[in-house]
């Protein structure tokens, strides 16, 4: 029997209904029949999490998650996936102190990584997630080295997710801007490209560039599925 998937959503909206909609039709595609994965879905109020990040708050955000966590276990879920790449700033922490197992948005995308054989990336998100060490590191340890935008790209990256992206607002001229920057960091020796922001795949595609992309929300609910599915 399939495992029950526990997703602490909002974090934003947008991306949330990504993640149930590729593990729904995957599922469906995989199995037929009216199958479908049995989900638990706690929605946030994403405005506490972003005042918390704007006051480096890592610690009430920590225990929100694990709150969170433990409302989805007694709620029947198995195991749990934190649906944005910037609160996995405090995954270890969580992870420690979760009531169920949790898969990491940031493993599972350096495995996707080392199988394309790709040893350089250039890394996309929110100002938190491109500044702070705790993305970075890991791959770096994984023997992989980043590349980052610009300090004046990174400063536009993040408004246009905070101020479109999580809204549902997804402009061209926002797309041929992330284009640019994706096509910078591939000058500057970037072989792929993390979108490290869980909403940043709804803008830009593969179709839209020559390099391969990295999509972590996808990779993520992928990764989800796959060990719903395993005994």
């Amino acid at each position: 029997m399939a495992k029950v998937i526990g997703m602490v959503g909002g974090l934003s909206p947008e991306s949330t209904i990504y993640y149930y909609k590729y593990i729904t039709e995957e599922y469906y595609r995989r199995f037929g029949n009216y199958s479908y994965p049995e989900i638990v879905i706690y929605s946030v109020n994403f405005q506490k999490f972003v005042n918390w990040m704007n006051a480096e708050r890592w610690d009430l955000i920590a225990d929100e998650l694990v709150r969170v966590l433990t409302k989805l276990y007694y709620a029947g879920a198995d195991f749990g996936i934190l649906t944005s790449n910037t609160v996995h700033a405090v995954f270890d922490e969580v992870q420690k102190r979760s009531p169920i197992p949790l898969i990491s948005i940031i493993d599972a995308t350096i495995e996707e990584i080392k199988k394309a054989g790709i040893d350089t990336v250039g890394l996309l998100g929110t100002l938190f997630t491109m500044t702070k060490d705790f993305f970075r590191r890991k791959l770096e340890e994984n023997g992989i080295s980043v590349i980052l935008p610009s300090k004046e790209d990174m400063e536009y990256v993040n408004d246009a997710i905070f101020k479109e992206l999580v809204a549902g607002i997804f402009l061209s001229k926002t797309k041929q801007e992330f284009i640019r920057i994706i096509n910078d960091m591939k000058e500057r020796g970037a072989k792929g490209i993390i979108l490290g922001c869980t909403e940043i795949p709804l803008l830009v595609s593969e179709n839209d560039v020559n390099i391969k992309l990295f999509d972590t929300t996808r990779i993520h609910a992928k990764k989800a599925l796959s060990y719903a599915l395993t005994d």
